[in-house]
């Protein structure tokens, strides 16, 4: 008997699910469009195409499936949560809401559509609702990841730190790393005597901040620490005091067997981290005198004030829109102040911003040529300041002990820079925090690093 055309959609449908679970995008795209080409009403397919574009990038087309989803089947909450999380990321906040209140209305136990509204309300910093939403989410699901994870954002940003840390350790970063280890996770034990492996999470700012635990270990009593790391940081992490050995992460992992790994996130964990005994020496990291003398070359003559320059981090960051500066020309009021020289960290995007500004907004670029870590932290210790949006150049300003004025945005602002105040607690010695008053504000605030420069600077501007 010749298969009907439903039983052939269905068949291709289930054969895109498969594809889509093994992250097959495009293999699993083609399934269910070809689904839909069968058998146009079938809105699962239309809400599962959905899904796939946005994994792809495609969110205008992801939205429109999703909407023929809906009008092809209204009672279907997952849609209706998958086009909300869509809407919330472009930051169509009050739609995204409306489509997690029709989530609910389906399915009001639902732990998934709860944590999704808190994050919301916390991006928004709705904080006591946002709480609210978060909690319910994991009384529904105690294993709700998502939920634990933004709910120790919160916490965190709060300086709720004691279950901040705990709910932190819902995070799974490093799973695929965990399952190549093959010795026991650390978790607090007695160290004297043991060895173990510091591992990298997240970004190169994550590991310069946390890398301060390290000497902490050593003091612990544990007998040998080595650090796994991204490769552009292993030169200069090997200046960490109390590190045995750096390892990149891209080669093959060290060979010595280990008593135990740790994610370097888990470390204020372990120590007891609280707002009020923060590790913050005034300086954690070194440079190398070879490094430094081969780039003093290239910097602008010592008579000016020297100011570094950052304004745009890494564009797959989830929150990079709102962090990073649209371009280098929303700095030009800093060049009014007399007596600054400003030289350009800025390496990958934003670099081609600046040649085309050159003739109004004159600066050394030296972003380009640095090969890592270990140049920016040789060309970083001798500027005067550093003015940086929330990236890894901030936070080796700050563990070099340099001046930093940090721009941070009002939405979804990162847990460690606190809720509000103009200081750090991480870097209490040299860090400032210049803060967004209103979503998208950056002229208010530079406008106020310009006024803190003529406050900090009163000399006369040297020309390049």
């Amino acid at each position: 008997m010749e298969e009907s055309v439903e039983a052939q959609a269905a068949a291709l449908f289930q054969q895109g699910l498969q594809l889509q679970q093994t992250g097959h995008w495009g293999d699993a795209e083609r399934c269910y469009r070809q689904a839909i080409a069968l058998a146009d009403s079938f809105a699962e397919a239309h809400g599962n195409l959905g899904f796939v574009l946005d994994q792809q990038g495609d969110k205008e087309q992801a939205e429109a499936c999703y909407r023929a989803s809906i009008v092809r089947n209204p009672t279907i909450a997952t849609i209706h949560l998958n086009l909300g999380a869509l809407l919330a990321r472009q930051k169509r906040h009050g739609e995204a809401e409306a489509s997690y209140a029709a989530a609910l209305a389906l399915e009001p136990e639902s732990s998934a559509v709860w944590s999704n509204l808190g994050a919301l309300n916390l991006s928004l910093q709705r904080e006591e609702t946002a709480e609210a939403c978060l909690r319910h989410a994991i009384t529904l699901s105690a294993e709700n990841a998502n939920a634990r994870f933004n709910l120790a954002y919160l916490q965190l940003r709060r300086g709720s730190w004691e279950e901040g840390w705990q709910l932190f350790e819902s995070r799974d970063w490093y799973r695929a790393l965990a399952q190549r280890l093959p010795f026991s996770r650390w978790q607090g034990q007695d160290l004297a005597g043991k060895t173990l492996l510091a591992c990298y999470e997240a970004g190169h700012g994550d590991m310069i901040h946390l890398v301060r635990y390290i000497p902490l270990l050593k003091a612990r009593g544990a007998h040998r620490v080595e650090l796994l790391c991204h490769p552009a940081l292993t030169t200069l992490l090997q200046t960490v005091e109390g590190v045995d050995a750096v390892h990149p992460f891209d080669g093959a992992l060290p060979q010595a067997t280990f008593d135990f790994w740790m994610p370097l996130l888990s470390a204020p964990l372990h120590f007891h981290t609280r707002p009020d005994n923060v590790p913050a020496p005034a300086r954690y990291l070194q440079t190398d005198p070879d490094k430094r003398a081969n780039w003093a070359g290239h910097l602008p003559p010592p008579a000016g004030r020297r100011v570094g320059l950052v304004w745009k981090g890494n564009p797959k960051f989830e929150n990079d829109r709102d962090r990073s500066l649209a371009h280098l020309g929303m700095l030009s009021p800093l060049w009014d102040v007399p007596g600054v020289q400003y030289v350009s960290l800025q390496k990958g995007m934003g670099e081609d911003e600046v040649p085309a500004c050159a003739s109004e907004l004159p600066l050394v670029h030296l972003g380009s040529a640095m090969q890592d870590f270990a140049d920016a932290a040789a060309i970083i210790d001798q500027l005067d300041l550093v003015i940086a949006v929330d990236t890894a150049m901030a936070h080796l300003a700050g563990a070099l002990g340099k001046p930093c004025w940090l721009l941070l945005p009002w939405y979804m602002t990162d847990w460690r820079w606190g809720a509000e105040g103009n200081t750090s607690v991480w870097y209490p010695q040299s860090m400032r925090l210049f803060r967004q008053s209103s979503d998208g504000d950056w002229e208010t605030v530079i406008a106020n690093v310009a006024q803190a420069l003529r406050d900090s600077f009163p000399f006369a501007r040297v020309p390049l």
